[in-house]
Order: C-alpha cells, then structure tokens, then sequence
C-alpha cells in the first residue's frame, strides 16, 4: 500500500478528530472525557504537530508529536521528543500505517537534534507496545503514571 505521512490541513482536522475517536473507540481505549481530547484535532494542530497518513481514498491514521513547549507534551524533558494518539483507521490495520507514523515521530525528533524519544501507551494497549518494541522501544517504568485513577500508562522510549 503507498501513502503520504504529512502536516494535516485544516479542512481535515474534524476527519482527524473523528478517525481517532473511532480509532481508539474501535479498541474500547475511550474512556470519560478522553474523546474529547481526541476529537480535538484542530486544537492539537495549533498547539503540536497533527500528523496524516493518507493515500487517494482519503486517511489512514494520524500521530500528534508533541515538540518542546506544547501543552500536549506529557513526559518528555527538554531534550526529548514525545509523541501521543497514534491511531489507524479500521480498513489500514496491518498495512504498516502505524509503524510509519511512529517513523515520522522519529525522524521528526531526530531533525530536531533531541537525543531520545518517549510515548505513554495505556497498559491494555498490548498491539501497540509490540509495534513501539519492534522499533526498537524500551520501558522506561520510573516514568509510568496514571492521568485518573484506573488508567494506568507505561512509558516507553527510543534513544536516538
């Protein structure tokens, strides 16, 4: 399958908001007030960088990095990047949409000079810690938190 991964557009950003919903929704990953977060994709192109894989037929899957002083950015320190809602539409799982978003999370914080890049993933959110371990991704479990009581995130990180 060829696809682009490149900077949302704006007449995109309700599209992005609603494949990630569903996304996660698909999985049983919403939980609470998070859909909100998520739908919220304009906001986090404002205030991060909103990431799309797309081919004609329209979008795949969307990333948010997360760059040093955005107010998305969750565990990262100064010298790290840091990326959040990887999600892949239904009819693209398995098809290396996933793996290419987390690519261009890499490669995005290696074009920013950063020395490491870090994620949370939810600890029942198994597919995606193997695709992050096939990266090359290890645990980083003195950063692991928990953003409301019942929502356990692991910490994981890549060093460049």
């Amino acid at each position: 399958m060829t696809f682009d991964i490149r900077l949302a557009v704006p007449g995109e950003y309700d599209a992005v908001g609603e494949l990630t919903v569903d996304a996660y929704s698909h999985d049983g990953f919403v939980r609470g007030e998070y859909a909100m977060t998520l739908r919220a994709a304009a906001d986090r192109a404002a205030k991060a960088e909103l990431w799309v894989a797309a081919d004609p037929s329209g979008l795949l899957g969307t990333v948010t990095y997360c760059p040093v002083g955005s107010v998305y950015r969750e565990i990262g320190l100064d010298d790290e990047g840091e990326f959040r809602m990887l999600a892949v539409h239904g009819r693209a799982r398995g098809l290396g949409v996933g793996t290419a978003l987390t690519q261009r999370c890499i490669d995005r914080t290696r074009e920013l000079g950063q020395r490491r890049i870090v994620m949370s993933s939810a600890q029942y959110m198994t597919t995606a810690h193997r695709l992050y371990e096939r990266l090359g991704f290890h645990r980083l479990p003195e950063r692991d938190w928990a953003p409301i009581p019942g929502v356990d995130l692991y910490a994981f990180a890549l060093d460049l």
